[in-house]
């Protein structure tokens, strides 16, 4: 049985809000010790998960979070309708079988919309196939936690991007479950389903019929159509630079976990290679992986390149961009060729991974500088400060957490 339970109560107002769900259940007072951007509590959080903090001397753990092991890999049959492989509804559906939860909290297409997300939980492992696949706009996944409890689910997995997952772990103490298991995905810029609907009819004229969209790490976008049809584009065609500078809100454009470090396990795509990401977190993480047993092929991620230049390079479109000055645009001649060396000589792997971690903790800085000074000493852990610093952005005494804000 599908359970589409609605939230009972409607979203209050909140700056700096990704309504995340928490907004609208019973108590949403709860949001001002549950949201990272009201106050963050990143290394607190991590030994609450994990055991421990990230450790900046363990190779990667500063740009990624604690993590046990790291791996690139993939289904050997792909699930059909999966934005990769399907290794994230895999693992849901391997929890249900083995009767290790009683439900999954996921995300399902709204029937009017299928670009839309909808929280659901779900109790039947075949049932979740209506769940594989990307959706692109804010949806309160949290809300339906009472529900869940309500119904008497014990066990629980929950399948959410960072800041859902920041403000689950954040409560988890208090909401009664007796197990919890967090599928992460990264997250980097989210945006309204209209807005996403306007970027679409913008890069193809068929935005009624594309059913799937992929940013990938050989810097092109892949859209599939209803016909069967695929197009590439080379990230350098998109027409960003014509976006409203609101495109992106600002918690989005301020948000310091791309990696979705409070998961027990994070299943993305940057340092895959073409492949999914996998970063095991903690002992639970291993459980979570271990029930694919055979199914999946395991492999080291690569890493190639150098960040510098590309990092570089998008740290000054965005002091233009946060200064409220036009993008520069690349002359139309020059966007081939440098469309066909990036994925050569660019970043890659592991490489475009670490890449993309410090051009967010960059664009956190310079956006909060402009629009928000006064708290980044609150939304900003110290963690980030040693990522920016290669590209010349040093913290003032007023933007570093006090001790009691870095617990």
């Amino acid at each position: 049985m599908t359970l589409n339970l609605q939230a009972s109560v409607d979203n209050p107002y909140r700056n700096l809000c990704t309504d995340c769900g928490i907004s609208r259940s019973s108590d949403p007072k709860r949001c001002g010790r549950a949201c990272q951007f009201i106050q963050q509590k990143y290394p607190e959080l991590e030994t609450q998960i994990h055991g421990r903090a990230r450790d900046p001397l363990r190779p990667d753990e500063l740009h990624f979070g604690p993590f046990l092991r790291m791996l690139r890999a993939s289904l050997k049959q792909p699930s059909a309708g999966a934005q990769w492989t399907g290794i994230t509804t895999r693992i849901a559906e391997r929890l249900l079988e083995t009767k290790a939860v009683d439900a999954v909290l996921t995300m399902t297409a709204d029937p009017e919309d299928n670009w839309r997300p909808k929280p659901i939980l779900v109790d039947k492992a075949a049932d979740l196939a209506q769940c594989r696949g990307m959706r692109m706009g804010y949806a309160p996944l949290l809300s339906l936690l009472e529900p869940a409890a309500a119904k008497g689910y014990k066990k629980l997995a929950v399948i959410g991007i960072p800041c859902q997952v920041y403000a689950l772990r954040a409560l988890e103490k208090e909401l009664g479950f007796d197990k919890l298991y967090v599928i992460g995905t990264p997250c980097s810029d989210n945006t309204t389903t209209e807005n996403f609907h306007d970027f679409l009819a913008l890069v193809t004229d068929q935005a009624e019929n594309v059913i799937y969209l992929e940013f990938r790490a050989d810097y092109h976008v892949e859209i599939r159509f209803k016909d069967g049809t695929k197009r590439e584009i080379p990230f350098l065609q998109l027409p960003l630079s014509t976006l409203p500078n609101d495109f992106f809100p600002l918690t989005c454009r301020t948000c310091v976990d791309y990696t979705n470090v409070l998961s027990d396990i994070t299943v993305g795509y940057m340092g895959g290679e073409g492949q999914q990401w996998l970063l095991v977190r903690n002992q639970t993480g291993e459980e979570l992986l271990k029930l694919l047993g055979d199914e999946v092929t395991l492999t080291v991620p690569g890493s190639a390149g150098k960040r510098f230049s590309a990092v570089n390079g998008f740290m000054k479109n965005v002091k233009l961009a946060a200064g409220g000055l036009p993008l520069r645009k690349m002359p139309d001649w020059l966007r081939p060729l440098v469309g066909w060396l990036m994925p050569r000589i660019g970043p890659r792997g592991l490489e475009f991974a670490r890449a993309r971690v410090e051009m967010k903790a960059i664009e956190t800085v310079l956006h909060l500088r402009r629009e928000h000074p006064a708290r980044i000493a609150s939304m900003v852990p110290k963690h980030i400060w040693p990522l920016v610093e290669p590209y010349d952005l040093k913290p003032a005494a007023s933007e570093l957490p006090t001790p009691k804000q870095s617990l």
